[in-house]
């Protein structure tokens, strides 16, 4: 399974571990970031196409570490004016190495879900009110729809 996404600007072609050099990203070394811009995947002969993106998409990675690129050399020279500037020039890159791609409608492993259902049950105060309205209207909380956040959060806890 193959993806390619727009990260900072640029487009990559990316599969499940490959490693790639990106403009420098903000993070630190060991952080994961998910990419939302995917713009084509493919899976054997199932393609899906973007239009430009495709909704529900994400493409995670973590941050293996910030280097410099490779030093380029800028000379400008006019003849007979004694005109000779040099500049060098080495670009702030990131490498990251791609952990997963999840495309929308696509069954989760079970380890995947298990992670999900932790986060959930431990910490509901990352989600949103319209989020957290939804959990209580699936659980049969009555009268969600005038909680507040903190509210919702514990009646659903």
């Amino acid at each position: 399974m193959y993806a390619i996404v727009e990260i900072a600007g640029q487009q990559f072609k990316v599969a499940k571990d490959q490693k790639v050099f990106v403009n420098r990203l903000a993070g630190e070394e060991g952080d994961k970031v998910s990419f939302n811009k995917v713009l084509l995947s493919g899976d054997g002969d199932k393609i899906t196409l973007g239009a430009p993106a495709i909704n529900g998409a994400l493409v995670d990675a973590k941050i293996t570490r910030h280097v410099k690129g490779d030093k380029v050399i800028v000379f400008k020279k006019k003849r007979r004016k004694g005109y000779r500037v040099k500049n060098g020039h080495r670009q702030a890159l990131t490498e990251i190495s791609i952990v997963g791609i999840t495309l929308p409608g696509g069954k989760k492993t079970s380890s995947e879900k298990s992670e999900t259902k932790k986060e959930d049950s431990s910490d509901l105060s990352n989600n949103t009110v319209a989020e957290l309205r939804e959990m209580a209207k699936k659980k049969g909380v009555e009268g969600y729809s005038s909680m507040k956040k903190a509210e919702l959060i514990a009646a659903l806890s």
